[in-house]
């Protein structure tokens, strides 16, 4: 009878080491697919900085003509740019942007508020493909000008949200010429 009970003990315990061993490898190789996975998306997603702010006003050209004289905002037809090269890589060049709009205007709809913040990224391509995959509200098609690549999303309380992956050479040429 002891020794019944030894080999069935024995191989509770086998069976037991066995399952927990399967157990660790399995989780170890979904674990490596899973993080190759997970840091393309964590990359794709990584905003680099606010690349601007913009809000609503009763009279933008007040407005910029007030924080011109007051705050010393050099102004143009679009608000204020803050150009910098960054400290940890000093051959690239960085922007924001400061931009008030009419308060009747449409271009941060659908949202209904006064204010919208642009994100710099870096794969603008590669992030609206990710965010297509997950579900993300994209409210426009990529557009580019001189300044780099813009497209428009919604985040799930209606903020409209501007991302933005800069032309750096533009922005070089911008800020040698101020």
């Amino acid at each position: 009878m002891k020794k019944t009970a030894l080999i069935i003990i024995g191989l509770v315990i086998s069976f037991c080491c066995g399952f927990f061993l399967n157990m660790i490898v399995i989780k170890k190789v979904k674990d490596k697919t899973n993080s190759t996975q997970t840091d393309q998306s964590i990359k794709l997603k990584r905003v680099t900085g606010i690349g601007g702010i913009f809000f609503k006003c009763k009279d933008p050209i007040k407005i910029k003509e007030w924080y011109k004289t007051h705050l010393g905002l050099n102004i143009d037809k679009y608000g204020a740019s803050f150009i910098w090269k960054e400290g940890n890589n000093p051959g690239k060049t960085e922007s924001l942007q400061w931009s008030p709009f009419s308060e009747k205007s449409t271009y941060f709809g659908p949202s209904t508020k006064d204010f919208m913040i642009n994100y710099r990224v870096e794969d603008l391509v590669g992030l609206v493909k990710q965010l297509k995959k997950e579900g993300v509200t994209i409210v426009d098609k990529m557009e580019t000008d001189e300044y780099g690549k813009f497209i428009h999303i919604m985040d799930i309380e209606g903020n409209k949200i501007e991302l933005y992956e800069p032309n750096y050479e533009f922005l070089k040429k911008l800020k040698t010429n101020s």
